[in-house]
This record gives C-alpha cells, sequence and structure tokens, in this order.
C-alpha cells in the first residue's frame, strides 16, 4: 500500500507594516517553500494584494491580509503598545490558522513582551531580529552617549529576558555577529543565528532620470531620505569642497525625502547653488522603481551611505557591491564593519561634515575604483542570497 501523504507543517509569518522590504523578502519565502510546508502570510493587505498578484500557481501558500483595526492597533504609537499589539494579533491568528509556529519579519519590537514572559498559548515562535547593538564595542569604534548606553543597557535586559522565554525559539540576526556575543553573554544565547541579508534579485534597468555629464565624479544617495541616511552632513560636505574639485563632482540624491526635512535639504540646496555654482547637484523627490535604482547605481561612481550613528545594516552596501561601486559610509556599528571588512569603500566620521569633504576630495583625486575590492565586494554578495536567507527563515 502507498505511504500517507506527510504532514504539512504550517508556518505563518507576520508583518503588519508594508513599507521597507517586507515585500521583497515575503516574495522570497514564496518563490522557496518547499512542498513539505503550507506558509501562511499574515500581513498589510497592501503586501497581500501585492503577492497575490504574483503568486506561482500551485503555491501552497495562504494569504490573510491584516483587518483594518488589526492593522492600525500594530502600527500605533507609542511602540511599547504596538509590541503589545502585535503580540496579541499573532497569538489569535496562530489560534484560528491552526499554524505550528510563528514567525515574526520583525522581532525587535517583540522583545518586550517576551521578556516579560508573555507566550503563545502553547505554540513557538521565531523572528528576525534587526538591531542589535549591545555588541558595538566589540567590532570598531564606539564611544556612546547617554542615550546610546541607556539604550544598550536596556536591550541587554530585554534580550536576556526574551531568549530565557520558552516560547521564542529562534531568534535570526541580520547583525552576523551578533550570534557569537549572545552565546557568551546570555545563558539561552544559543537560540540566536546569522540571518543574511538578501540581495535584491537583479532587475532590468529603466531611467529616465537627467544623466550627469560627462567628466564628473557621480555620488549618489538613494532611498527614503531621512535626517539618519545624512543628507544633511552630505550637503554641508559639498559647501566645503575647493572649487577646483567642486566643478568635477555630480551629486544626485534620489528617493522621497521625508516632509520634515525638505525645508533643510532646500535651504542648503539654494546656499550651494551661491556658494558651490558649479557643483552638480539635483535631488528627485520621489519613491523609485527597483529598475530605475539599478540604472542609477550602475551610472553612479560613489554610492553614499553616510548614515548618522545608525544601528544595523543596510541594502545599500549590498546594492553598490553587485555594481561594483565603492561607498562611503559611516564607520559606526555594523555598516562600518562590513565596509572595512569586505573591503566596500570608505568608512568615515559620517557626522562630520570635514571629514567627508575630505573622503570626496579623496575619492575625485585618487579615482573611485582605488576605493573598492572587487573580488572582496562579489564574494560578499554570493553569501547572500534569497535562497539562503528564505531557507533559514523556512526551516524554524
Amino acid at each position: 500500500m502507498p505511504s500517507p501523504p506527510a504532514a504539512k507543517r504550517r508556518l505563518l509569518v507576520f508583518e503588519p507594516d508594508a513599507e521597507g522590504h517586507s515585500l521583497e523578502w515575503l516574495e522570497h519565502l514564496v518563490a522557496f517553500v518547499d512542498s513539505g510546508t503550507e506558509l501562511i502570510i499574515l500581513a498589510a493587505a497592501p503586501l497581500c494584494e501585492a503577492l497575490g498578484r504574483a503568486l506561482p500557481a500551485g503555491a501552497r501558500v495562504r494569504l490573510l491580509p491584516l483587518s483594518r483595526w488589526e492593522r492600525r492597533l500594530c502600527l500605533q504609537r507609542p511602540l511599547p503598545i504596538a509590541a503589545f499589539a502585535r503580540w496579541w494579533t499573532m497569538r489569535r491568528h496562530l489560534r484560528r490558522t491552526g499554524a505550528d509556529t510563528g514567525f515574526f519579519l520583525m522581532l525587535d519590537l517583540q522583545s518586550l513582551p517576551f521578556a516579560l514572559g508573555l507566550g503563545m498559548d502553547g505554540r513557538r515562535v521565531s523572528g528576525i531580529l534587526f538591531r542589535p547593538s549591545v555588541h558595538y564595542g566589540e567590532i570598531g569604534p564606539y564611544s556612546p552617549g547617554p542615550a546610546e548606553r541607556r539604550r544598550d543597557r536596556r536591550k541587554e535586559l530585554l534580550y536576556r529576558r526574551m531568549l530565557a522565554n520558552p516560547a521564542v525559539d529562534r531568534v535570526l540576526s541580520l547583525d552576523p555577529f551578533f550570534p557569537d556575543y549572545a552565546r557568551r553573554q546570555y545563558r539561552y544565547g544559543g537560540k540566536v543565528d546569522a540571518l543574511p541579508d538578501p540581495v535584491h534579485p537583479p532587475v532590468a534597468t529603466a531611467t529616465t532620470a537627467e544623466p550627469v555629464p560627462e567628466g564628473r565624479v557621480s555620488f549618489l544617495l538613494f532611498g527614503y531620505l531621512a535626517e539618519r541616511k545624512g543628507p544633511l552632513a552630505v550637503l554641508d560636505a559639498l559647501a566645503l569642497l575647493p572649487p577646483h574639485i567642486a566643478r568635477r563632482v555630480a551629486v544626485r540624491f534620489a528617493g522621497k525625502v521625508d516632509p520634515g526635512l525638505r525645508y533643510a535639504i532646500d535651504q542648503r540646496c539654494r546656499a550651494l547653488e551661491t556658494t558651490q555654482p558649479r557643483l552638480w547637484l539635483r535631488v528627485d523627490d520621489r519613491r523609485l522603481g527597483s529598475g530605475e535604482l539599478a540604472a542609477l547605481v550602475n551610472e553612479s561612481d560613489v554610492v553614499l551611505a553616510p548614515y548618522q550613528r545608525f544601528v544595523g545594516s543596510s541594502g545599500v552596501l549590498l546594492w553598490a557591491a553587485r555594481a561594483g561601486r565603492p561607498v562611503l559610509a559611516q564607520e559606526f556599528g555594523l555598516i562600518g564593519k562590513l565596509t572595512r571588512d569586505n573591503r566596500l569603500g570608505v568608512a568615515v566620521d559620517s557626522g562630520d561634515s570635514e571629514e567627508l569633504a575630505r573622503e570626496i576630495v579623496r575619492m575625485v583625486e585618487c579615482g573611485p575604483e582605488t576605493f573598492i575590492d572587487h573580488a572582496a565586494a562579489g564574494r560578499f554578495v554570493a553569501a547572500q542570497t534569497p535562497q539562503r536567507f528564505a531557507s533559514l527563515v523556512l526551516s524554524v
């Protein structure tokens, strides 16, 4: 007699936020889910709609859009209230779907309810930890201010207690250096494993942006242009360039500008029209498609990542490394560590506009190609595949 079919495992993946990497990462999970797993995606309605349009025929995937009130609860402020709302929503839908395991696409917020010992009615959950910073003193220059010390003490307590919660099965860290620290520092640190930040799959390029004039070294800052991305620091650095360098530089900001930052950016851009008339500067204040973004990265000479003491990694490094473009990045934290270790470009104190200006001058004078090791950058990208990302998440 034929053997009975193997029991299907049900994995419930939860993501209420439609911004950022969510759609791309869920697409990876859908693409690589195996026949032994039923994947249930509980997510914001826009994410479910986008996934539904591209769902492969016969895929063992169920899409469960969050109701408006559920999503509103999970995205509210202050963040501790959103954390408890997400815990409650996951627990509710684990019961309703009969899923064996739950997975938070972003676990950072959930450290609070799990640190307080809240469970999941006997089921176990895992998730992705985006922004550990408690180990930064071990991986590079780190002189925390009072607020950063308080933040790290708070995280130490939450991580220790969250990992001790029996409902928490695995924590996948986008910071590859945190798992070793967790195993040394926490009794249950063995629950923490490294997860590659997946490189965006190659896309057909398509650009409508104004081309950079020939003979200039082009610098590109892209993504959602919030203050932490460093646009103001870059503009302040441009004001310090010697005129003979400014005439050889082209700078493009490409991405939606944070409304709270628009006035400050406009003021600095207008000032540069007077103080640096030979500089080529453009701000494309709009959301970019992946094809246009790929074209802009390929057409640039240097990719800017001058984050302002940002905790965590950034897909900017992967976009630049795949295109073979050096980065000018912050030296702080994981971004600085990855830039140095993989020889992706230059890591500087990006809060110091004079230092940023000096490095821009050096990159113009020496040539951008001298600041990247193409072989090392290629190895860095090769280790960050969507398939590896999906297989680790789907194996929880």
